[in-house]
């Protein structure tokens, strides 16, 4: 028997990464429909905080610097905050050896919801729906992460720049701990696409200047999340890497297409929803801008 959920002060816990976030959002939206007055806090890293603020979901965005488990003076701070409210619920989406530590010391009074025994699930989402399911939670929005709360207005940044629609928009980055996860053809991709009349805006992250260099066509760099989720759902379509921004353009519903090497994997990414789809090859570097064009032509907008 599924043991009845106190809904009074509710402590959600979900430290990251970007994409992972993201992805949580329709396990959030579930959350929230589920205990629709309740008040629901998100644990997560200092980085996060700014963007979770506005996630409608959420009441109150709290902060986990995630300092090592020995330093005493830093987890006494963390133990000092979280023990000063009484939470009746924890839900652990994190699921990591670091919430287990909190769930035995910090918050061993409240009624925690988490994957405890059994096989690993398929990918980290699916355990989060089975996760909801299994606590009696209704979880029809858990697989379609909807992030048009994120995206900014746009339209004069857009007139200021002189970028007309429709737009495809490229995603030529990745985490700089992973640059094996970037193809390294987006120039010329942007290239093949004018040649063909269609308008290309290449957005880049602000560590990734060095890949601006060879695209014909806009170039944004540096934006925040709001303004990037703006751009992304503006354009006609979206091709990333496997990475945090393809993620966006995939929650916002984008026709889209996320380009795989070897090392990582489509389907524990859950980037494939809806018209976004993924392509995945042995060997990035020699995937060729042809292959990519024939996967792009029936996404892309009839010309006139």
């Amino acid at each position: 028997m599924t043991r009845p959920i106190r809904s009074g002060r509710i402590l959600i816990i979900k430290h990251g990464a970007f994409g992972d976030l993201m992805q949580a959002e329709g396990v959030l939206h579930d959350i929230r429909q589920h205990f629709p007055h309740a008040h629901l806090a998100l644990l997560t890293t200092p980085g996060f905080v700014g963007l979770m603020q506005r996630c409608p979901h959420i009441d109150e965005v709290l902060v986990d610097t995630r300092a090592p488990l020995w330093h005493l003076p830093r987890q006494w701070d963390l133990y000092r905050r979280l023990r000063a409210v009484r939470w009746d619920t924890v839900i652990d989406l994190q699921n990591s050896t670091r919430t287990s530590v909190y769930r035995r010391s910090m918050l061993r009074h409240a009624h925690w919801i988490g994957r405890l025994r059994g096989p690993a699930p398929v990918t980290g989402l699916r355990g989060q729906q089975y996760l909801l399911q299994e606590a009696g939670i209704d979880a029809s929005h858990a697989m379609q992460p909807n992030l048009s709360w994120m995206a900014a207005n746009v339209e004069s940044l857009l007139t200021q720049l002189g970028i007309t629609r429709p737009y495809v928009a490229l995603l030529p980055g990745s985490s700089a701990r992973h640059p094996e996860k970037r193809w390294p053809h987006y120039a010329e991709l942007a290239a093949a696409l004018q040649r063909e009349g269609h308008a290309c805006v290449s957005i880049l992250g602000p560590d990734e200047k060095d890949l601006a260099a060879g695209f014909a066509c806009s170039v944004l760099q540096g934006l925040d999340w709001f303004t990037l989720a703006g751009v992304l759902q503006q354009a006609a379509v979206v091709v990333g890497n496997d990475s945090g921004p393809s993620h966006v353009a995939s929650c916002l519903g984008r026709p889209g297409l996320a380009l795989f090497g070897a090392s990582t994997s489509p389907l524990r990414s859950e980037l494939a929803r809806g018209r976004f789809e993924t392509l995945q090859v042995d060997a990035l570097e020699s995937l060729p801008v042809s292959q990519v064009m024939d996967k792009l032509r029936p996404k892309l907008p009839v010309l006139a």
